[in-house]
């Protein structure tokens, strides 16, 4: 094999060649995330007969210029792919490979390029897809503590400090409860200048959309334990391409190797290789049309075909306490402890299921139906879903928030959608469905003022009422036991 270094329109990029004459079908990997990381996957790539090219993306690590999450991606990467289509080593066919920021370099590439600049295929990880998907919930909510982490680690800046928010909060504890949030670079003590521009975008959505224009195949990959699994589904179900596949397993963010608490031994795949064989057929025109997939069943040693979510099913667990609460943005529902205290005013409304008299696997969206009042102009309502173990343990099963500008003091009704869960729980598992006014710090406070979380500089505290007897909790369960598939064959046929 043969390694060189070069600058592609200015950007420190690695090329890996197979050994051979060639010429060679290609990988482009464009990361912020350094391009030296990617050293042993390249190698992995040019053992398996394709030339590896990672780039780091403008600004970030040895490429020079200005760092802008989301802005230039499409250009750079048009700019490279024409470089590379006129190296003597490649044969002109190419697959665009990411993992979260560097998945959206792939699909940008793929759909906002110039159609002479665009790749053959995409293979598209635990994608991170915009700015607005990344920092707010589908409802609007913005997810703080991801964000934080993130821009505490990487933004405005030309390397990576990935513990920057660890460290940061345990000097200062209370570092995210600062307000107003825009102001949180100061306590971390660096600038971070597009930080309070970053809250300025709430056009989610936008990149999906585009998708359904899409004229090559995609292989999107996410786990179950990740922020982005809803969109990592939303870009498979929209892709127009010929072919579109989706592996869904009990992984997080960094897909792991290793299954979650959830996961079991037929879990444990080898996702490079499976990349190559699909990189193979993609480029050789030999996957079927439309859309495919398989996704991990959580808590049962097997794999269903994309696509099987269950039977609609509603359940109406009992009221164990809070029908009445009191939602303190100084006193929040922690996102972090599935504690629920009992020797304090209530500050949550929390229902519960008897014990699952057998197994249910249930795969599909997850909703909480209610019929509740606040009495401040604005509020959240987030929903958490945990399963309370015949041994005793609590376990997050799904969140959700949404925000709500009722006229105070009425009742409305609405849906927290909780995403998807696709997991087989045991006999004897109970379901925890919390209702609380806070999920932090996951989420900003909602100040209930009807002021913007992110710039405001007063809390109230909001009272509220859910009406027990309307909670109406809707799980998708499978009617019988599910027949497994292999996940290998759904992803290359």
């Amino acid at each position: 094999m043969t390694a060189f270094s070069t600058a592609v329109d200015g950007l420190a990029t690695d090329v890996q060649l197979p050994a051979g004459d060639g010429p060679f079908p290609a990988v482009l990997v464009r990361t912020p995330y350094d391009r030296a990381r990617h050293r042993a996957e390249a190698r992995g790539w040019a053992r398996r007969g394709f030339a590896a090219v990672v780039q780091d993306v403008r600004g970030r690590f040895a490429s020079p210029g200005e760092w802008r999450p989301y802005t230039n991606e499409a250009a750079d990467g048009a700019a490279t792919v024409h470089w590379l289509r006129r190296q003597p080593w490649g044969d002109g066919r190419l697959v665009a490979v990411g993992a979260s920021y560097a998945a959206h370099c792939a699909l940008v590439l793929a759909l906002d390029a110039p159609q002479d600049a665009r790749p053959d295929a995409v293979i598209a990880a635990v994608p991170a897809l915009g700015l607005a998907e990344t920092a707010r919930e589908a409802s609007g909510v913005e997810r703080l503590r991801p964000r934080a982490g993130w821009w505490a680690a990487h933004g405005d800046r030309r390397d990576s400090d990935e513990s920057a928010l660890d460290k940061a909060l345990a000097a200062d504890p209370s570092l995210l409860a600062h307000l107003p949030l825009t102001a949180i670079p100061e306590r971390l003590g660096r600038s971070l200048p597009s930080w309070a521009d970053l809250w300025r975008h709430h056009d989610r959505g936008n990149l999906v959309t585009r998708a359904a224009h899409a004229g090559l195949p995609l292989l999107a990959v996410g786990g179950h334990h990740d922020h982005f699994t809803d969109d990592t589904v939303a870009l498979w179900r929209a892709w127009g391409g010929p072919s579109a596949r989706l592996l869904l397993g009990p992984w997080g963010h960094n897909l792991l190797s290793a299954p979650g608490p959830d996961g079991g031994p037929a879990h444990r795949l080898n996702l490079g290789e499976l990349y190559v064989r699909w990189a193979r057929r993609a480029l050789s025109g030999e996957l079927a049309p439309g859309r495919h997939g398989a996704l991990a069943l959580g808590g049962a040693d097997l794999w269903l075909p994309a696509g099987a979510d269950g039977e609609p099913r509603t359940q109406r667990p009992r009221l164990l306490h809070g029908s009445a609460f009191t939602a303190d943005p100084d006193r929040p529902v922690r996102s972090d402890d599935l504690t629920v205290p009992t020797d304090a005013p209530p500050d949550r409304c929390v229902l519960v299921s008897p014990p699952l008299p057998r197994p249910l696997d249930v795969v599909g969206p997850v909703g909480a139906r209610l019929r509740a009042t606040a009495h401040t102009p604005s509020a959240d309502w987030a929903a958490r879903l945990v399963a309370l173990t015949p041994e005793g343990s609590a376990e997050r099963l799904a969140v959700g928030v949404v925000r709500r500008a009722e006229p105070v003091g009425r009742a409305a009704e609405f849906t927290i959608g909780l995403g998807r869960l696709t997991r087989r729980l045991r006999a004897g598992t109970r379901l925890r469905l919390e209702i609380a006014g806070h999920h932090f710090p996951a989420h900003a406070r909602n100040p209930h003022t009807g002021d913007d979380p992110v710039t405001a500089h007063r809390l109230l505290a909001s009272r509220r009422e859910v009406d027990p007897a309307a909670v109406a909790l809707t799980l998708h369960v499978l009617p019988s036991r599910p027949t497994p598939t292999d996940p290998a064959e759904e992803i290359l046929r």
